[in-house]
């Protein structure tokens, strides 16, 4: 059997986006997602983080990944390229250990949102083919290299990229005619050691091709980047997480329960000097109630905290409120509240922000969580509203379920 190892390279040095390897992406620190595209497979049978840094290496082994060694940091500067880091990490296992596999798998954080048995799919083909270097990840790519120039300077004329055997400018032609073009992304290549060290090369000469579906595409460089992709998670692709799966939002909703503190409200209380407490919410949270009421959905709080703000406040958006439920009794208190109410838990959603929130995640057919909701909550979170709590949550909650109705 051949020994397979995934390697994770994740320098601390990120310019683009500070820490980037260790922020929190859609719940989890963005290495984790590729860690556990390497633990989710059939194949690997080992996985390695190569970094630079010890809290990157700290973060990988807590979720199941080995740094045997820690990079040096001549080879985790910006002009670093993949090859040398990957020369380092064989060699290492290879002088320390003995260790000596066969094939070695490349995963980069940066491109975390994989489909479903992919590294097992590139791992498959390099072994089914004897001539394969590598296996690349590859897409059909959305600009064509045959139509590109190349710019020499403003006074200077243009030269063409690339030509095509038998047609004569392919600039000038329909873009059937032309051959179909593929273009290279972050999310794996399958190398086989040999080619590494007898090639000096991460492609080598023969590389086959996985193609991945378009949709997967992503490759986080900016801010922009990170929300764009997360909302890409939380919409509902299927892909390698390291949770649970999240589910679609149920086709038939009839009812939705609020927390409320750090939901309905910011989190946050004001105290005056006689010990009154007030609490800030936003109006707009119970701008679609009505209709949604008119369609057959009921919105409910149910709330741990005992001031009567909650009743209040509920009062004035015109929903049920159940609150003063002990910390640790929401999860029973919900079940009793949909006997009742003759509610079947699939037909639910739930909206949190807290630890507490977690039971009702697990009864509801469907479970959000505020944007500023506690790392546990926005991993347990079947959807992450982009609104956190007590300005406008609830009410961009109520206005995704409308659309779905």
């Amino acid at each position: 059997m051949t020994d397979i190892l995934a390697l994770i390279p994740a320098r601390g040095g990120s310019k683009g986006i500070l820490r980037k390897n260790i922020r929190s992406f859609a719940g989890y620190p963005l290495i984790v997602w590729s860690i556990a595209a390497a633990k989710q497979s059939e194949r690997v049978t080992r996985v390695i983080v190569s970094t630079d840094d010890e809290e990157i290496a700290s973060v990988a082994r807590k979720w199941g990944a080995e740094t045997p060694f820690m990079r040096p940091v001549k080879l985790a500067q910006d002009n670093t390229t993949d090859l040398p880091v990957f020369e380092h990490a064989l060699k290492w296992l290879e002088d320390v250990e003995g260790y000596h596999p066969g094939i070695v798998v490349q995963l980069r954080p940066t491109s975390p949102i994989r489909p479903k048995g992919m590294v097992d799919d590139a791992i498959h083909i390099l072994l089914n083919h004897e001539d394969a270097d590598c296996v690349r990840g590859v897409v059909p790519a959305a600009q064509n290299p045959f139509k590109m120039w190349l710019f020499a300077g403003d006074d200077r004329p243009l030269k063409p990229l690339l030509e095509v055997p038998g047609i004569p400018e392919p600039y000038n032609a329909p873009r059937q005619i032309l051959p179909p073009v593929y273009w290279q992304t972050g999310h794996i290549d399958a190398i086989r050691v040999a080619t590494i060290a007898g090639k000096n090369s991460l492609t080598g000469d023969v590389v086959y091709p996985l193609v991945i579906d378009p949709k997967y595409t992503v490759d986080i460089d900016t801010l922009a980047d990170w929300a764009k992709y997360e909302a890409v998670i939380y919409g509902g692709l299927e892909v390698v997480s390291p949770g649970k799966p999240r589910r679609p939002m149920p086709e038939t909703i009839k009812l939705i329960i609020c927390d409320f503190d750090g939901v309905v409200t910011d989190n946050l209380v004001h105290t005056d000097e006689n010990g009154k407490e007030t609490v800030s919410a936003s109006r707009s949270d119970s701008m679609h109630i009505k209709t949604l009421r008119e369609k057959g959905v009921e919105v409910m709080i149910l709330s741990s905290e005992p001031n009567p703000v909650v009743r209040a406040r509920a009062k004035k958006m015109g929903v049920e409120a159940i609150h003063g439920v002990g910390m640790q009794d929401k999860g029973r208190v919900m079940r009793e509240v949909l006997e009742q109410k003759k509610v079947k838990a699939e037909n639910v959603v739930y909206i949190g922000n807290d630890l507490n929130d977690l039971p009702c995640f697990e009864i509801a057919g469907w479970s959000a969580a505020v944007a500023d909701a506690y790392p546990e909550v926005l991993r347990a979170a079947d959807y992450v509203l982009t609104k956190p709590g007590g300005r406008g949550a609830v009410r961009e909650l109520c206005e995704m379920i409308l659309k779905n109705l």
